[in-house]
């Protein structure tokens, strides 16, 4: 029998590319959907790549058409709050506007089964902790309210159109594939690890640290961090739950264990063996102190177990992809 095909749009994305292979080694065959503007060629390497964008409705069609799409596990979006603040109205066009036009080709298409990447920022700042998906949703920024938007519009197209979904809500992804295939390459890059990895290798003069005065145990920021291939194995698994007959749901995916910036920046230096020279500057607006996610459901729910993230391991595996990525890069700028 034929691997079921799926459409992952943002499959040439961080997240997206390790969920292509991921779904590839479940018996899957990925069509990656992507427009290039924030993902990369090299990154799709598990099945074929529609270069296309999500506004293009035309060309959703056809891809849904031609290759025969079963499901969808849906990625592509703008994901930087400070630039959301910014330009909110890109930030809705994107992820909004062009996920209700994935959703009508879909419904068009008779693709009924869809994972779609959320985010712990629809929570906005936590009223207890750990976070469970019970809590209050009130986000902070654009980003989350965008999410948070297309959470409800899937629960919606459920009821009126039998719509099955999952809606998965990132905690801080993290890490890179273990084998060493894929990482994260982000312009610009804005997440910690990577940041105080490239300053650790001597690739950043500095590593700015966001508040140092938090009311946490020494006093800088804690997040729950989670390896990019946990998240992948949640999204291959959510939709085997789809598959199953299984409920429409929004679940955690986190570890439960928080870490604070500085601890991270311990681990980096421990693991690259070098010091990582910080320099502290203000809070930015809207960072919670605490960010922990409650993954109870999606253990229940998914069967789902973190097998990665611990922190020397998230950060063991990056640190390799930025060597290798670095010595790859500096030998193609010499050539």
């Amino acid at each position: 029998m034929a691997a079921r095909r799926v459409l992952v749009t943002g499959g040439a994305g961080y997240i997206g590319s390790h969920t292509c292979k991921a779904l590839a080694a479940a018996g899957y065959l990925p069509v990656a959907f992507d427009n290039l503007a924030g993902g990369h060629r090299w990154a799709v390497k598990w099945g074929p790549l529609v270069e296309a964008d999500l506004a293009d409705r035309d060309a959703l069609a056809q891809a849904l058409r031609a290759y025969e799409i079963g499901a969808v596990v849906h990625f592509a979006a703008f994901a930087y709050v400070g630039e959301s603040m910014a330009g909110p109205g890109r930030y809705f066009r994107n992820n909004v506007a062009n996920t209700l036009n994935l959703l009508e080709a879909m419904q068009a298409a008779g693709v009924g089964d869809i994972v779609f990447s959320s985010t712990c920022a629809t929570y906005g700042i936590p009223a207890a902790l750990p976070i469970a998906e019970d809590h209050p949703q009130a986000p902070v920024n654009p980003y989350g309210e965008s999410k948070l938007f297309v959470e409800r519009a899937l629960h919606w197209h459920g009821v009126a159109h039998g719509l099955r979904w999952m809606a998965l809500r990132y905690f801080n992804a993290a890490g890179a594939d273990p084998e060493g295939d894929l990482g994260e390459d982000h312009d610009p890059e804005t997440h910690l690890i990577p940041l105080a990895i490239e300053t650790a290798l001597g690739r950043r003069a500095q590593l700015q640290i966001f508040g140092a005065d938090y009311a946490t145990a020494d006093g800088t920021a804690v997040r729950d961090y989670i390896h990019v291939a946990d998240l992948a194995d949640a999204h291959v698994r959510a939709l085997r739950h789809l598959e199953a007959g299984g409920r429409s749901m929004a679940l955690n995916l986190g570890t439960g264990c928080g870490h604070s910036v500085r601890e991270v920046v311990a681990a980096v230096e421990r693991v690259v063996g070098r010091r990582v020279d910080v320099r502290l500057a203000p809070r930015r607006a809207g960072d919670p102190p605490v960010l922990v996610a409650s993954p109870r459901l999606a253990r229940e729910v998914l069967a789902w177990q973190p097998r990665h993230s611990d922190l020397d391991t998230i950060v063991a595996t990056a640190c390799a992809w930025h060597r290798a990525h670095a010595q790859r890069r500096d030998a193609r700028l010499a050539a």
